[in-house]
């Protein structure tokens, strides 16, 4: 029986496919005993050599024994990953973070950008039975994504999956957000899950909560160590990578950073 992974080591895996999903997203393949059974909201650390180590999300992969990585290039890190080529190797740390707490009935899964990457690994554990609507938030038509693999997770007649972007070049015209506060004044849902920008999340969990409807987000803060041993990621009382990074519409009530403020590499506060 060979030694059991530490999950605090980092592991090295080699990039097996590299798929462009919009002009600025791209999703890494590669093979792992680990990561492709990875929960709903777990995330991984994920070492970019020569250049630094980052929190990602861990997306599924169509097929067995194979996980994946989906970036959006935007700081030094992210555009280092989304560089990385086929053949060439990262390092991977965890699964760290805890998970959704997945109810049944009336569902609503709400992405916005790579924070769409959980909400597919959720799709994956819903039941058949569920009646399922997921709202895709982008900016613009050519930074939809993931579209067509919510479709075909879903199989049952009464799931929805419905788009939005900023500027009405596709799908419904406005915010997510927007699309949220209509369809909970339509129906009465039994849970909401949402994983995207954080401004995006904040609203969310207030039409939700506000409603007295159960709601999780996904948070993504700076994260350094993924152990809750540097403290770069707290948010008030929290630490995001130790704490969550799910937490619910009740708890994220009573945290006054959630949505107003954010750290800087620098650990100082910052408003949105």
């Amino acid at each position: 029986m060979g030694l059991q992974r530490n999950y605090n080591h980092t592991t090295i895996v080699t990039i097996e496919k590299v798929i462009d999903e919009t002009p600025t997203v791209r999703t890494l393949v590669f093979s792992d005993d680990v990561m492709p059974s990875v929960l709903p909201g777990q995330f991984a650390m994920v070492w970019i050599p020569g250049i630094n180590e980052l929190p990602m999300s861990v997306m599924i992969s169509d097929e067995s024994g194979k996980a994946a990585f989906t970036v959006r290039k935007h700081g030094v890190a992210s555009t280092g990953l989304f560089n990385v080529k086929v053949g060439q190797q990262i390092g991977i740390r965890g699964p760290y973070g805890n998970s959704f707490d997945l109810k049944e009935g009336k569902l609503l899964l709400v992405g916005g950008g790579t924070g769409l990457v959980p909400m597919m690994r959720l799709l994956t554990h819903v039941k058949h039975t569920d009646d399922v609507t997921v709202l895709i938030g982008a900016k613009s038509k050519n930074e939809v994504f993931f579209e067509e693999l919510a479709n075909r997770l879903l199989t049952n007649n009464t799931h929805k999956v419905i788009v939005s972007t900023d500027d009405g070049s596709y799908g419904e015209k406005g915010f997510v957000t927007d699309l949220v506060e209509k369809h909970l004044n339509q129906t009465k849902y039994d849970a909401v899950y949402v994983c995207g920008p954080e401004i995006m999340m904040y609203k969310t969990v207030q039409s939700a909560h506000s409603r007295g409807v159960f709601v999780q987000a996904s948070l993504e803060r700076m994260m350094k160590c993924g152990v809750g041993i540097c403290g770069s990621c707290c948010m008030g009382e929290d630490l995001v990578c130790k704490d969550g990074t799910v937490f619910d519409g009740e708890h994220l009530s009573q945290n006054k950073e959630f949505g107003n403020y954010h750290r800087n590499k620098a650990g100082i506060l910052e408003n949105y």
